[in-house]
C-alpha cells in the first residue's frame, strides 16, 4: 500500500514532536517551522566599521610617535588626534540615528483587535539614513510577551513598502502609528521634508569630509595658508549640513499622540556634535590663516615643511676626492677673471 505525501509528512511531524519531548521548540523556545525570533537592533554595521577604521589609524600613529624627536612630538600627537577626531565625526554622523529624538512613557494598546494595554516607552530617533522607532516595555515582559522593538525605516527604499511589510508582520500599534505618519499617503507629509533634509545634510557632510582630506594633504606641503582655507571650507560645509537638517522643523507640526501623551522631537547628540565640530574646524582654520600671515617661517618650521631650502643654498669650501677615480688631480687655485671686483675664492681639494 502506497503512503500518500500528506500522511507521510504528518507521521514525520509527529515523530519530530515526540523526539523533542512533546514540544514544538528547539533551543530555548525557537520554533523550527517559523522564522527565527528577531533580536533588538544593537548597532549600525557601517557605524562600527567607520569607528574601527579610524581606531586602527590612531593606534598606528601611536606606534610612529616615538620616532619623532624633541618637543615637536607632542605637537604632532595633538595635531594627528585632532585631525582623526574631525575625520571620524564627519563619517560617523552619516550613520548615527540621533540627530533628533523624542521619547515618551505611556500606557497604550499593544496590538490591533486587542484590548490589552501595556506600559512602555516609545521613541522616535531621526538620522540621516532614516528613522528608528523603538518600543520597550516597562517591565520588558508583559502579557506573556517580550516587548522590545527597534524598527528601521530607511530613506533609501520605499517607505510605503516598508510600512506594508510592518503591517504584514503584525508589529505593535505604536510603531505602526508613527510609521504611518511618514508614508506618502499621510496628511502630515513628513516624508518629503525629512528625507530631503537628511539627504542634503549627508551630501554636505561628505563634501566636508573631502575638504578635510585636502586640508591634511596641504598641511604636509609648504602651502599652509591654503590648508587653513580648506579647514574653513570644511567648517562651512558642516554648518550647511546642520542648516539643511534644521529645515525639518519648517513643515507644519504633526501631532503624535501615544495614549494620553504627546511625542515631540528635539535636536539630539549628533546635531550638537556636528555643530561643535564645525566650530572646531572654523577656529583651527582661522588660527592657521592668521598665524601664517603673521609668522610664515615659523609656521613652516612647526609643520616641518620648507625647512631644507637653506641647506640646499649652502656650499662647502672643502671637498674630498677619491684618488682611485681621479688619478693625477692636483690642487688648483680657482682665480676669478680679470676686472672682477669680487673677492678671490679658493677651493681646496684634499686627496683621500
Amino acid at each position: 500500500m502506497r503512503v500518500t505525501e500528506p500522511l507521510a509528512n504528518t507521521v514525520l511531524l509527529s515523530a519530530l514532536v515526540l523526539a523533542c519531548g512533546g514540544k514544538m521548540t528547539f533551543y530555548d523556545g525557537i520554533y523550527p517551522f517559523y522564522p527565527l525570533q528577531r533580536s533588538p537592533f544593537m548597532i549600525n554595521i557601517s557605524l562600527l566599521v567607520a569607528i574601527l577604521v579610524f581606531s586602527v589609524l590612531a593606534v598606528s600613529f601611536l606606534f610612529i610617535l616615538p620616532g619623532i624627536r624633541g618637543r615637536s612630538r607632542w605637537f604632532w600627537m595633538f595635531r594627528i588626534f585632532i585631525s582623526l577626531f574631525i575625520g571620524v565625526v564627519l563619517v560617523v554622523l552619516n550613520f548615527t540615528g540621533d540627530w533628533a529624538e523624542a521619547r515618551v512613557k505611556a500606557n497604550t494598546t499593544y496590538k490591533s483587535f486587542s484590548t490589552a494595554v501595556v506600559s512602555a516607552e516609545v521613541g522616535l530617533h531621526v538620522g540621516l539614513y532614516g528613522i528608528n522607532i523603538t518600543l520597550k516595555g516597562e517591565p520588558v515582559t508583559q502579557i506573556n510577551e517580550t516587548i522590545n522593538y527597534n524598527e528601521i525605516i530607511s530613506w533609501s527604499s520605499s517607505v510605503d513598502e516598508q510600512y506594508g511589510d510592518a503591517l504584514e508582520r503584525g508589529l505593535p500599534n505604536p510603531i505602526l502609528y508613527i510609521a504611518e505618519k511618514f508614508t506618502y499617503n499621510s496628511a502630515c507629509g513628513l516624508i518629503y521634508q525629512y528625507s530631503y533634509s537628511a539627504r542634503f545634510a549627508s551630501a554636505n557632510l561628505w563634501t566636508a569630509f573631502c575638504c578635510w582630506l585636502l586640508a591634511n594633504i596641504l598641511f604636509s606641503m609648504p602651502v599652509i595658508l591654503y590648508a587653513g582655507y580648506m579647514m574653513i571650507a570644511t567648517a562651512a560645509f558642516i554648518f550647511f549640513s546642520v542648516a539643511s537638517f534644521s529645515t525639518i522643523y519648517n513643515v507644519s507640526p504633526c501631532d503624535f499622540s501615544i495614549g494620553s501623551e504627546a511625542l515631540r522631537t528635539d535636536y539630539s547628540h549628533s546635531f550638537w556634535l556636528a555643530l561643535a565640530t564645525g566650530l572646531l574646524c572654523a577656529v583651527i582654520g582661522l588660527l592657521v590663516v592668521l598665524l601664517d600671515c603673521l609668522f610664515p617661517a615659523r609656521m613652516r618650521e612647526a609643520f616641518s615643511v620648507g625647512v631644507d631650502d637653506e641647506d640646499d643654498e649652502c656650499c662647502a669650501d672643502e671637498g674630498y676626492l677619491n684618488s682611485g677615480f681621479l688619478e693625477g688631480v692636483i690642487h688648483d687655485d680657482v682665480t676669478p677673471a680679470e676686472n672682477n671686483s669680487l673677492p678671490q675664492q679658493i677651493t681646496t681639494l684634499t686627496r683621500l
